[in-house]
């Protein structure tokens, strides 16, 4: 039986950038054993471990080589083993990443596809050129260049619609699947509680393999990335889970089991919200997160049209504001500041449904400026300097105040760490105003308060304010988010509940939020 709840409050920790006990400057899987009490101090149900298996690290980790065993440079499979166990005994569910959609050109199956075995390219997408020695279509991967990649060896296009080093699994060939079955029977063997899906909204093409449209400007709006992309010039009708996806999820939730909480990752743009919607479908995937919220958290009036898109159906999506793939939240969204921070998790905390915390999101960090010549990510540099930020989000925790390695490691850190003392957990620990005391309390206010599932939620926007209207067995709750930079809002309910920063005479300054309970009248 899963230890997590129907709506958890899940930490993502990116294994390289958590903790290092080895001098490596690289994170391990030991690191983060022993810093498992604090994650539970901060009242999550649960972790989610990003992949730790073995991998060649072309894109952080989501190259998979062995989908069933540890890297060397974590530790080993008894060292996951142990997470597991402490994570149990402090009462944390434990998921982890399950990248199925592909493998690294480093998987001993496509390799052996490359050298001639027929029945191993079955499991890739091979497809032979068009009569002008083209590409079978005109795709582009996820970021940007053609998803189609020349094989001399077998003289056949694959597909891969990310990098390609992360050659295309073909998820409908029945060895594939069955595959897959095993690999999730070997982790929940071992005890995990919850996979999260990577690019679900990836598994499925089309097998005429049509071309895709170009994109109206509100589909080009609605895909993420960054708007130079020329992924962002598709509609991606054809390569992104055609009609039949839907229902494909049904065959991951029977190789999960019943109390396997499934979590998928929705990136398709427009048809995002509704794909999370049918994925999520009884006898489907438990929850599934998309990019809108994050990508409107600067407008109210977007915030609210996103949080209002689930109306009704709390638990499908889950909410999120950071990530290993996005830049900080407290820098894209915020300016950086405890206040800011501060102002964000509340946010996060009052939404109805799963949540996820990004490893460094409690201290609210900002996002680290990084130098061309540091940054190892692919997309980063292909879109250099208006790139997605995935690397800043990506430089490792501090745990101690001073540098150069913060607690992090005693060698030095994959990715410079130009962190401020107040960035630290040390110093955070022992101020009352932190991001990371503040995101204990509105943790511990939402599970109190029981805000994960309410009888009624609606968020509704006028000029630069958010509110939030809660009820939940004849009590109800009203919170306020101050958007501007320069008015104040009235906010005279009294003492509010919870609140980002002090109201000033009955007034909610600028960037400040707080939440007021009462009890509904009948």
């Amino acid at each position: 039986m899963s230890l997590l709840p129907d709506d958890p409050v899940i930490y993502q920790i990116y294994p390289r950038s958590f903790r290092d006990t080895t001098g490596s400057g690289e994170g391990d899987l030991q690191g983060i054993l022993d810093r498992l009490e604090y994650v539970a101090s901060l009242g999550v149900d649960g972790i989610w471990l990003s992949p730790f298996y073995c991998t060649d690290f072309d894109d952080g980790g989501y190259d998979v080589c062995d989908h069933r065993a540890v890297d060397p440079r974590f530790g080993t499979i008894e060292d996951f083993d142990a997470i597991v166990a402490k994570a149990h005994e402090l009462g944390l569910g434990v998921m982890i990443d399950q990248v199925l959609n592909h493998v690294s050109h480093k998987h001993v199956n496509f390799e052996a596809a490359l050298e001639g075995n027929e029945k191993m390219a079955q499991w890739f997408v091979f497809r032979d050129p068009n009569p002008d020695g083209t590409a079978p279509n005109n795709w582009l991967s996820q970021f940007g260049p053609p998803a189609w990649t020349w094989s001399h060896e077998r003289r056949q296009y694959y597909l891969h619609q990310f990098l390609d080093c992360q050659p295309n699994l073909d998820m409908r060939h029945p060895d594939v699947q069955d595959d897959h079955r095993k690999t999730l029977r070997f982790w929940l063997d071992r005890g995990v509680d919850a996979f999260r899906l990577d690019a679900v909204t990836s598994y499925l093409h089309d097998e005429n393999l049509r071309d895709n449209p170009p994109a109206s400007f509100e589909v080009h709006d609605k895909v993420s990335g960054p708007n130079h992309n020329p992924y962002t010039y598709q509609d991606h009708r054809h390569d992104m889970i055609p009609g039949d996806g839907a229902a494909y999820m049904e065959k991951i939730k029977q190789w999960g089991g019943e109390a396997c909480f499934l979590l998928g990752e929705s990136t398709s743009g427009n048809k995002s919200v509704q794909l999370a919607l049918d994925f999520t479908e009884p006898g489907r995937l438990d929850s599934v997160y998309t990019t809108d919220l994050p990508e409107a958290a600067t407008d109210p009036g977007k915030i609210a049209d996103a949080l209002m898109a689930a109306q009704g159906r709390w638990g499908r999506l889950t909410w999120w504001l950071s990530s290993h793939d996005q830049p900080r939240s407290n820098s894209a969204h915020g300016d950086g500041s405890w206040a800011s921070a501060r102002f964000y998790q509340l946010l996060l905390s009052l939404l109805p449904g799963p949540l996820l915390i990004y490893q460094g999101q409690e201290l609210g960090l900002p996002q680290p400026e990084l130098r061309q010549e540091e940054v190892t990510d692919p997309f980063d540099l292909l879109y250099w300097p208006e790139g997605p930020g995935r690397e800043g989000a990506r430089v490792p925790i501090p745990w101690t105040s001073q540098g150069p390695g913060w607690g992090f490691t005693s060698g030095t850190p994959w990715l410079p760490m130009r962190w401020a003392e107040h960035d630290s957990v040390e110093h955070q620990e022992a101020a009352a105003e932190s991001p990371l005391q503040f995101t204990r309390r509105s943790i511990a206010f939402r599970r109190k308060e029981r805000l994960s599932r309410p009888d009624t939620f609606a968020a509704l926007s006028e000029n630069d304010v958010l509110r939030l209207d809660i009820l939940l067995d004849g009590r109800g709750w009203r919170a306020l988010f101050n958007f501007s930079d320069t008015v104040p809002v009235d906010g005279d309910y009294g003492e509010p509940a919870l609140s980002s920063g002090p109201l000033e005479n009955g007034k909610l300054p600028p960037q400040t939020a707080a939440v007021w309970g009462y009890e509904r009248k009948p």
